[in-house]
């Protein structure tokens, strides 16, 4: 099997304005809320360091959680005709992924591993980092991101085989609870091929460890 692999070039893809839906909290009473957060952990939102943080707070959380005003289906809308004679699998390596954890809304960090093998419709690699932002820039559970990303391609490409891997830390596991750093949590989604061969699935994850190595 033959892998075309390719590392993510940039950490974000190009921002998105956020469309809220109707009955989204105004600007104002974000800012009231963040206070209130202020005042709870011990603090004086009116103190000359913390009085613009309010609106950063706001600003900050309407990028983080960009992805509910995206489609992500729509992303990949757009295929290549001159590449679907390509049979062999199209893999996307250490894509950087920046999420929120809906349990305590602490940062998950890490790198997604996305790859497909077409049957008509190829997608610009570009695509593939796009739809993972549009996942992970929600309140989210790493083991739904996975699926989520997986079972997009899987409907909307429909390819012969889709495989992500996620590999995550966890802010809510490094700076509370049990206070554990450096542990990194993998999820994985396997459709199609993937899913039906145990040596299609060890080659794809044997190609991820040799684009971080270097194959060595």
């Amino acid at each position: 099997m033959k892998l075309t692999q390719c590392q993510a070039e940039s950490s974000r893809p190009a921002a998105v304005e956020a469309v809220f839906k109707p009955g989204t909290p105004s600007t104002l009473e974000i800012e009231t809320a963040v206070r209130t957060l202020i005042r709870a952990a011990g603090d004086d939102p009116e103190r000359e360091g913390l009085l613009d943080t309010p609106a950063r707070v706001t600003r900050a959380y309407r990028e983080w959680f960009s992805g509910y005003a995206i489609d992500p289906a729509a992303l990949l809308e757009r295929t290549f005709c001159e590449a679907e004679a390509y049979q062999e699998t199209v893999l996307l390596c250490d894509i950087p992924l920046v999420s929120t954890c809906e349990h305590h809304m602490a940062p998950i960090i890490g790198v997604a591993h996305v790859g497909y093998r077409p049957r008509e419709r190829v997608v610009g690699i570009s695509k593939l980092s796009r739809l993972v932002d549009a996942y992970a820039r929600r309140l989210q559970l790493q083991e739904r991101l996975t699926q989520q990303i997986g079972m997009t391609l899987w409907d909307v490409l429909a390819p012969r085989g889709v495989a992500v891997v996620i590999d995550a830390t966890h802010g809510c596991m490094a700076t509370r609870g049990v206070n554990q750093r450096g542990v990194t949590m993998r999820t994985e989604c396997w459709h199609g091929d993937f899913q039906d061969d145990r040596d299609l699935r060890r080659e794809f994850l044997a190609s991820i460890r040799d684009a971080r190595t270097g194959g060595r």
